[in-house]
């Protein structure tokens, strides 16, 4: 009766054995190509999918297991429920056990796209238009479109797409990262807007959340080092203050548009634009640029200066002057008569 009950066991044993010797080395991804070639195989994964339909959905790509191998499989590795959805790169001959701590892990290829602070809104667009990972809905609306889409009151999404990289599953639709962008601005911006109404608690230079976005875009576009940008917004606040114009290059360069070829002339400051800062008094009608988070906090905060100008020294750093005449010596110095240590020309 032992030896039975014993053999049985062994049996069993074996069996069991056998079992998770299969699950870990039966090749359930298919080898495409040559025989000996190894590569890796795209599958994905719908979202809200359980176990069972996971494993139809993947018998339907190409995995040479029958769903219900796949669900005693999953069950009996105790990840069931936690399959991750979205798309996944197995090797090929890659076995059922692999595959499925793979899910579980979550370890699925995974997308990026970028959005640099100091880009235009065609310069994003163009971005994310030409990402291959992405399907592109928003390709062919306007900015207009795009803004309504975005639920912005705008008529432009400009400056309203907050510079980060986003990380997404391939074939997520191109609004999502919009909306993502958006969101975090939204976010960012009435953060800044907060410290700016604490900062000046009896009002300051700026009416709204949008004109300190607009602010911002400028000193994204105007900053050579990321430690001026308090200096350049003190600036701009002390210009708006007294009523003087901005005078600002990256606004003009944004009224020229993409036909801008790097080369800012007397006679493009001088063309009336709604932009042209040099003729038009305030700030321009829209952002410029995506902000960064520093020069959103530097436009809400700027630095406790009398500043009213500045100038690029040539080395990526900027001369500030309180009066005109400190200003003209400081243009005489490094633009107009650059010293020998001067090594770039002055923006």
């Amino acid at each position: 009766m032992i030896s039975k009950l014993r053999i049985g066991l062994v049996i069993a044993l074996g069996l069991i054995g056998i079992y998770y010797l299969a699950l870990f080395t039966w090749g359930v991804v298919p080898k495409p190509g040559s025989p000996g070639v190894s590569t890796e195989l795209r599958f994905k994964v719908l979202p809200k999918s359980g176990v069972s339909s996971i494993a139809q959905q993947l018998h339907q790509q190409g995995i040479r297991v029958p769903t219900w191998v796949f669900q005693i499989g999953a069950r009996s590795l105790g990840v069931g429920s936690k399959l991750k959805p979205g798309t996944y790169a197995f090797p090929a001959d890659a076995s059922l056990a692999s595959i499925l701590l793979q899910m579980a892990r979550g370890d699925r290829i995974r997308e990026t796209v970028k959005i640099i602070p100091g880009m235009s809104i065609w310069q994003v667009r163009a971005a994310i238009d030409t990402h291959p990972a992405l399907v592109h809905q928003s390709i062919k609306i306007s900015d207009q479109e795009l803004a309504k889409a975005l639920g912005l009151s705008q008529s432009s999404p400009e400056g309203f797409l907050f510079p980060d990289t986003y990380v997404f599953d391939p074939d997520d639709l191109d609004l999502s990262i919009y909306q993502r962008a958006n969101a975090s601005m939204q976010k960012q911006l009435g953060a800044a807007w907060d410290l700016y109404t604490k900062t000046y608690p009896n009002g300051g230079t700026l009416k709204n959340p949008y004109q300190l976005l607009i602010l911002a875009s400028i000193i994204e576009k105007e900053t050579g080092q990321s430690g001026e940008r308090g200096m350049i917004s003190a600036v701009f606040h002390n210009r708006l203050k007294k009523g003087m114009l901005l005078q600002t290059d990256p606004t003009v360069i944004y009224g020229i548009g993409r036909k801008f070829d790097g080369d800012i002339k007397k006679a493009d400051l001088r063309r009336d634009t709604p932009y042209n800062t040099y003729m038009r008094a305030g700030l321009p009608p829209t952002p410029i640029a995506m902000p960064s988070k520093e020069s959103l906090l530097a436009a809400a905060q700027p630095v406790l200066s009398n500043a009213l100008y500045f100038v690029a020294k040539g080395d990526g750093s900027s001369q500030f002057s309180t009066t005109l005449v400190e200003h003209e010596a400081a243009v005489d110095r490094y633009q107009r008569n650059p010293t020998k240590t001067v090594s770039k020309p002055a923006r």
